[in-house]
């Protein structure tokens, strides 16, 4: 039986105004090529860099909520290594005394160890044409947290709900936006298989994967290339690769570097930034919840727990849940259910995110609380949302439309003898104890009312009429 163990190395960027030891905007998406540049990030002679402190306050809160040691002062050093999208051919980096060491993140029933998580610079981008390469350098300099894990986790699927954890954590703390398909989270994944119970079997890289899908396809084929070559009796090599999103398939990019291959040393050009212990306190004091205690405090609420943990890593679903329940108009798991099947699936529907529609915790509210209360039917309610996730008031379309639940039991009578005699092989089942059939009679009430019958009350009156028990 084969065990796989994986770790992984996540950089993400972080959302400060300027870049990591510059005062170019590092917002460049969408920029001209070479527009964000400075003789700093350019690494002009002469030139000296200046950390940011946005940057390093970020860091530390993230550190701080993974309950990271972190140390009494900041050293930057010099990785040496051929960047051909870094002009100054080194990259200002942390080796020894990382931002944070030590700490975990909740994944499941257990915790993912952090070994380590430090501040550097990012690398232009290069672009490949047929006989010649582009570089755009609005990137270069650009601020970076690498966080590195232990070797915890088993499983692509595994590795891919730690991503979306710390996707949603980052964005939680409010320090980026981790989003894959802008490059401002990718992911290096170190993968070895061994037999259960074994040693650590030797480990590859798969280097720059860019979206949480290609984590766990390049995982699961590894996994299967490793198995199978020891199934044969043969060794893994060590080595960095690269992974192929047509063919699903890993590559090799060279053979793995060592630590000493890139020589580091003390960047000269930065003496080391003491951290306050006071600005740490302050830091710690400005964290808001995080994404597993916001789970537990929704289970607390009597949301079931796969909701539960649905919401809390959905930062921008927790924050509307979080004003939704408030108002205190409608219960936490009717709420829930809304936000995560009826909303989702519109949202879906026309491709959008909740952010993009003019649907508020007060409107969704209103429209739950209506239907809890038995004063709309589901279906009412259900055919409204659309006009509520435009801004419209529930309430409002409610009381002018006349859409109220019909519970007048003599004008639901008259509508339920009217039925029977127009359906009589449905009435004469039902007698019969056939009680599917009850159903059609029921959806045919329903429409005759126009959805607004109480259906609990239609079910007594239809069984009633039927002198069925």
């Amino acid at each position: 039986m084969y065990e796989a163990v994986i770790g992984l190395e996540v950089h993400l960027h972080l959302k400060t105004r300027t870049k990591a030891f510059c005062g170019c905007e590092a917002d460049y998406f969408g920029a001209p090529p070479n527009t964000h540049t400075c003789p700093v990030c350019l690494g002009l002679p002469g030139s000296l860099p200046v950390p940011n402190k946005k940057a390093v306050e970020f860091g530390l809160k993230l550190a701080l909520a993974l309950g990271s040691r972190i140390p009494e002062r900041l050293v930057f050093h010099r990785k040496n290594y051929f960047y051909p999208d870094l002009p100054k051919n080194y990259q200002i980096s942390q080796y020894d005394l990382p931002l944070g060491q030590g700490g975990g993140l909740p994944l499941g029933e257990r915790t993912v160890r952090i070994k380590r998580l430090h501040l550097e610079e990012d690398a232009g981008k290069s672009l490949h044409l047929e006989d010649r390469t582009l570089l755009d350098l609005n990137r270069a300099g650009s601020p970076l947290i690498e966080l590195v894990t232990e070797p915890d986790i088993h499983s692509p699927e595994e590795a891919r709900l730690f991503l979306q954890h710390i996707q949603a954590l980052v964005q939680t703390l409010g320090i980026s936006e981790a989003s894959p398909e802008e490059g401002k989270m990718r992911a290096d994944v170190n993968v070895s298989v061994r037999r259960m119970g074994e040693p650590l079997g030797t480990k590859v890289e798969i280097k720059n994967l860019n979206s949480f899908k290609s984590v766990q396809r390049a995982l699961e084929y590894e996994i299967r290339r490793q198995t199978e070559i020891l199934r044969r009796g043969e060794r893994v090599k060590q080595a960095t690769l690269g992974f192929e999103e047509g063919s699903g398939k890993t590559y090799p990019m060279r053979t793995k570097e060592e630590e000493a291959d890139y020589r580091y040393f003390p960047e000269p050009d930065i003496p080391p930034v003491p951290i306050p212990r006071e600005w740490l306190e302050e830091i710690h004091k400005g964290l808001p919840e995080l994404p597993w205690e916001k789970e537990k405090r929704y289970q607390a609420l009597g949301i079931k727990a796969q909701d539960a943990e649905v919401l809390a890593y959905t930062p921008s679903l927790a924050r509307f849940l979080d004003r939704a329940l408030e108002l205190g108009q409608a219960s936490p798991q009717a709420l829930a259910n809304w936000l995560l099947a009826d909303v989702a699936g519109l949202l879906n529907e026309r491709g959008l995110s909740l952010e993009e529609t003019r649907l508020t915790p007060e409107g969704l509210s209103r429209l739950v609380a209506l239907f809890e209360r038995g004063e709309i039917t589901s279906r009412v309610a259900k055919e409204l949302l659309p006009e509520v996730l435009e801004g419209q008031d529930p309430e409002t379309l409610v009381r002018e439309r006349g859409l109220r639940v019909v519970a007048d039991e003599g004008a639901l009578r008259a509508v339920v003898t009217e039925v029977i005699a127009a359906m009589p092989e449905a009435a004469e089942s039902v007698r019969q104890g056939k009680l599917k059939a009850l159903d059609a009679l029921l959806g045919q009430v329903m429409r005759r009312t126009k959805g607004q019958a109480k259906p609990d009350l239609v079910r007594r009156l239809l069984l009633e009429a039927l002198g069925v028990g």
